[in-house]
């Protein structure tokens, strides 16, 4: 993101975290549920998905809190398609292939 636009790396994780949470928290539902749990004290939920999604929220609460954004729209970026694929693209150089430990992500990932 920083190479195309003018984000710092630790707001680019920020706003990105989110969404990358919520999209590989379904294959790795325990470590999202015991980070919940341990990081902001947040008690288990009816469901699990419920306190995956409070877990992330308040993640996303501690980074508003210090004044970073949750989103690139917060960055003032709205990135066209192509953009996401040359962001994608950089992220693959760099890396030597997929990115993840939980879901491994690569362009053409949906």
């Amino acid at each position: 993101m920083g190479g195309l636009f003018d984000v710092t790396h630790g707001a680019g994780l920020a706003a990105i975290w989110g969404s990358i949470a919520r999209y590989v928290s379904h294959a790795a539902p325990e470590r999202f549920i015991r980070f919940a749990e341990n990081v902001f004290g947040i008690p288990a939920r009816d469901s699990e998905e419920e306190t995956i999604e409070k877990g992330i929220c308040a993640m996303e609460d501690f980074y508003r809190s210090i004044g970073m954004p949750t989103s690139m729209a917060e960055l003032g970026i709205l990135p066209t398609k192509e953009q996401i694929e040359e962001m994608a693209a950089g992220c693959e150089r760099a890396t030597g292939g997929a990115v993840g430990r939980i879901v491994p992500l690569k362009k053409g990932s949906d």
